[in-house]
């Protein structure tokens, strides 16, 4: 059996050390093909890290990365971007200062990962504007950006709405000089756990393509009741087998003890089609995996 991917949300680790993966790149090739700029909202932990790192080996063009995947045969790898991946988490926010100084040493590091060198300026938004001209320049392709977790500056610091505001007033100004470089950009993907009309950073993107709730994008990340059938089938026979059960029994207890997510009105009621939160449903696996004695007691008062 292929190893769970427990907090693991790098898309090249997963392949290459045979994590089990559920391949998502149906949706990605829809993306690609219909539009140029996005944003998508979900809660923690639920596969947007992973997402963000698979659209990112994409563009690069690891190819061989994709095999076997829906993908695969169907996306021109000579084509290759570069990427400019913003990702929040690593991105201190304790101040708005601290937040500037911290988007000023992200820049400055990426620059220099690409071999360009920036100029000493004060202001984050003209350097950022600088250092996506200069990417395209040296490459002479469009740049792909990538933002995880958009707005973690401001969910983390609700509980002081003065320091959650300066940050948003700091992100503002930094996301708005993604407009006016429109000519230097093939695709941006955007993602956080707020929508962006909540925080109003993104005004000036008329064109930003919100797909939170877009059916065709429901299922974009996350885990479906097919899609554990399928990739994970082997552990549930096993958890099954070890406690004399069904599997229809294990299905139940785990929507019983985590109840599922819909972006899909209609699957949601006729119970069709619950999302999982990708590392809720790992956790679950593995404790019925190495506690599955408790699972015998569990059934039992679950079931009479």
């Amino acid at each position: 059996m292929k190893k769970l991917p427990i907090g693991v949300a790098t898309f090249s680790k997963i392949i290459e050390k045979n994590y089990s993966y559920i391949d998502k790149t149906k949706y990605i090739h829809k993306l690609i093909n219909e539009g140029e700029i996005y944003f998508l909202s979900r809660p923690r932990r639920f596969g947007k890290s992973l997402l963000v790192s698979t659209l990112k080996n994409l563009f690069e063009g690891n190819k061989d990365l994709f095999k076997d995947l829906y993908i695969y045969d169907k996306y021109d790898w000579n084509q290759k971007y570069p990427v400019i991946h913003l990702d929040f988490a690593n991105i201190s926010h304790t101040s708005p200062e601290v937040l500037e100084i911290s988007l000023n040493k992200f820049l400055n590091d990426t620059g220099r990962d690409n071999g360009i060198e920036l100029e000493d300026v004060d202001l984050i938004t003209d350097k950022f504007s600088e250092l996506i001209k200069k990417v395209h320049d040296k490459y002479n392709k469009e740049v792909v950006i990538l933002i995880d977790e958009y707005d973690k500056a401001i969910s983390s610091h609700l509980d002081d709405i003065e320091i959650a505001k300066g940050n948003r007033d700091v992100l503002r100004s930094f996301y708005q000089v993604l407009k006016p470089n429109d000519q230097y950009i093939h695709f941006i993907f955007v993602t956080g756990i707020t929508k962006f009309t909540k925080t109003s950073i993104f005004s000036d993107f008329n064109n930003l393509d919100d797909i939170t709730i877009n059916p065709k994008y429901v299922k974009i990340c996350g885990y479906t009741q097919n899609d554990i059938g399928d990739v994970f089938k082997e552990h549930i026979d096993k958890i099954s087998q070890n406690n004399n059960v069904t599997s229809e029994i294990i299905f139940g207890l785990i929507k019983k003890w985590y109840n599922g997510y819909s972006w899909d009105g209609e699957n949601f009621l006729y119970n069709r089609g619950f999302v999982f939160n990708n590392f809720l449903f790992i956790c679950i696996i593995f404790f019925l995996w190495y506690f599955y004695l408790c699972l015998i007691v569990y059934i039992f008062f679950y079931e009479f």
